[in-house]
């Protein structure tokens, strides 16, 4: 027999803690529920965005699981920011910085109030990966919630449609009335972005891990479902607690290839990358860039899944959700069916009643017909990115690229001159100083490589960047640049005209200069001035490590 209240013990039990349980009984406590196991839920319900403007009813729902099954539970809230709205502007700059703020104060309250369980529920691309790197950090019983995603707007329209249409608006080829129309229609309610961007990548990965309940990662945010999701996740809280079973159960070496490979076989964001290797920083599991690749070369991807395909979240569910596609994976010896989840049951138990998807449905292919035999995401390393940058190549867009450099400090700079039309088939952007340390805060580059698309040159012109893409990114698209040029990686070496080759069948990224002619320039180079000299932004800039790394900034605290 578990100890059931290892946490909430030391906060409420004995006459020295009558001020806590006296604290506590106008939040609602009674006098048996000092008895109880206590369950945290940390909601990030905001009004901020339409991703998590609904978590409030999902908290609640938890709540009541937690409760009905025999805990105490005690809601709280933590912040979110939106990717969509601060996009191609300063406010882009808090987003990556938003996922350690989330963790850090997730840990604090768990940790402060001594819960013995808890439930993360998030919905945008920050605060999930934040969840999981806090439920790795405290290693409590503990299940995450997926807000869920967004139905299509009119016309299967998404957020990736308004970003689009800014381009073709540039090109003359979208009119004011046009643009008009697609904005007011593309995000139809709550949910997070509809395609197989950061939120719903990271939110398969986060059930591949088995942090979540099976099913959890595909639901429409407005459903019935969705609410189960959240009602059985407290009162599986309930039982990890009577199991013993923590997040160290589940997350294993080996647990970690299975989230790269559900990442891969749905085509998901190249940002996954950033966010596993942040959690498992936290689990204390090695895992790098290397094991991307390793993972990438047996798996191929299978799902016509938005940006780069035809399929939207919403559809995906329709015939079934991402778990046949697990089972299908298994099947074929592509997953580890024997590690643990939340269910308390392993992953192959937990597929084992799972059905196939309908004969008719066309979302994913069959392992015999896929779409890239082998993993979109491909790490490139070359004298331009000697510790490694993260691409991400569906096949669409050719294997291999050779341009001339177009170099810009700043997404600003870019934006402006694609905007203006002075980038042309044959160019490779280049957009500078956005990395962890230098922009602070690694932007994602959605509002260029968007306009590039809108104007017709996706597949023409090359963009390369030490910052990130959003999950919405489509194209010939190179980001996570390391070491970044903030500190004097060869990326801030590049000079305009110079030729850069990307080939990915070789997993490179040259740039054509002679290491003479590189020296030169780096001996002549200097570090441009910190963005942000006090506050939060220059805390993490301080702290932050490299990309490669996860972009953690709990890494470099020993002493």
């Amino acid at each position: 027999m578990t100890n059931e209240r290892p946490y909430s013990s030391i906060i409420v039990d004995g006459v020295e803690q009558a001020p806590s349980r006296a604290m506590l009984y106008p939040t609602g406590f009674k006098r048996e529920d000092f008895n109880k196991p206590q369950i945290g839920i940390a909601s990030t319900w905001s009004m901020v965005t339409p991703c998590n403007m609904h978590i409030n009813e999902l908290a609640d729902a938890a709540a009541a699981g937690a409760d009905e099954a025999g805990a105490k539970s005690v809601l709280f809230n933590t912040i979110t920011v939106s990717d969509g709205i601060s996009m191609g502007t300063p406010g882009m700059r808090y987003s990556l910085v938003s996922r350690e703020v989330i963790a850090d104060s997730i840990e604090t309250v768990v940790g402060a109030q001594g819960f013995d369980g808890f439930v993360t529920i998030g919905g945008c691309d920050k605060n999930m990966p934040a969840c999981g790197i806090a439920m790795a950090r405290m290693d409590r019983p503990s299940v995450f919630v997926y807000g869920g995603t967004i139905l299509p707007g009119a016309e299967r329209r998404d957020i990736v449609s308004v970003f689009e249409a800014v381009g073709g608006h540039a090109a003359g080829r979208v009119s004011d009335i046009e643009l008009t129309e697609i904005e007011t229609t593309a995000i139809p309610g709550p949910g997070s972005c509809g395609g197989m961007y950061t939120a719903n990548t990271m939110a398969s990965a986060m059930e591949a891990l088995g942090l979540s309940l099976p099913g959890s990662s595909a639901q429409n945010a407005i459903s019935q479902d969705k609410k189960q999701d959240s009602y059985n996740a407290g009162a599986a809280v309930r039982n990890l607690i009577k199991l013993g079973l923590k997040p160290s159960d589940m997350l294993s070496r080996e647990a970690f290839e299975n989230a790269i490979t559900i990442t891969i076989a749905l085509e998901g964001s190249t940002n996954a990358v950033l966010h596993l290797i942040a959690i498992a920083h936290a689990a204390n599991i090695p895992l790098s860039l290397d094991d991307f690749s390793r993972v990438g070369k047996r798996v191929p991807v299978l799902a016509d899944m938005r940006p780069a395909g035809q399929y939207a979240m919403s559809e995906l569910i329709a015939i079934g959700g991402i778990l046949p596609l697990m089972k299908m994976l298994l099947q074929e010896g592509l997953l580890h069916g024997d590690c643990m989840t939340v269910t308390g049951k392993t992953l192959a138990d937990n597929l084992a009643v799972v059905e196939d998807y309908p004969a008719e449905q066309k979302i994913i292919r069959p392992l015999s017909n896929p779409i890239k035999k082998d993993s979109h995401l491909v790490i490139l390393r070359g004298n331009l990115a000697p510790e490694g940058a993260v691409a991400k190549i569906t096949g669409h867009e050719g294997l291999t690229f050779t341009g001339t450099a177009r170099c810009f400090q700043g997404e600003e700079a870019a934006m402006a001159a694609i905007m203006a039309g002075q980038i042309v088939a044959g160019d490779v952007v280049i957009v500078r100083y956005e990395g962890p340390k230098g922009g602070p805060g690694m932007r994602e580059m959605l509002s260029p490589t968007s306009a590039i698309n809108g104007r017709g040159l996706s597949q023409e012109v090359a963009l390369l960047t030490d910052g990130r893409f959003s999950g919405g990114s489509r194209g010939f698209v190179i980001g996570h640049v390391t070491p970044e040029a903030h500190l004097g990686g060869p990326i801030a070496l590049v000079q305009d005209g110079d030729k850069i080759t990307v080939d990915a069948e070789n997993a490179e990224i040259i740039l054509h200069v002679d290491d003479a002619e590189l020296a030169v320039r780096r001996a002549a180079w200097t570090a441009p001035a910190p963005y942000a000299t006090r506050g939060t932004l220059a805390k993490y800039a301080k702290l932050v490590s490299s990309a490669s790394e996860g972009a953690v900034t709990d890494k470099y605290l020993e002493v």
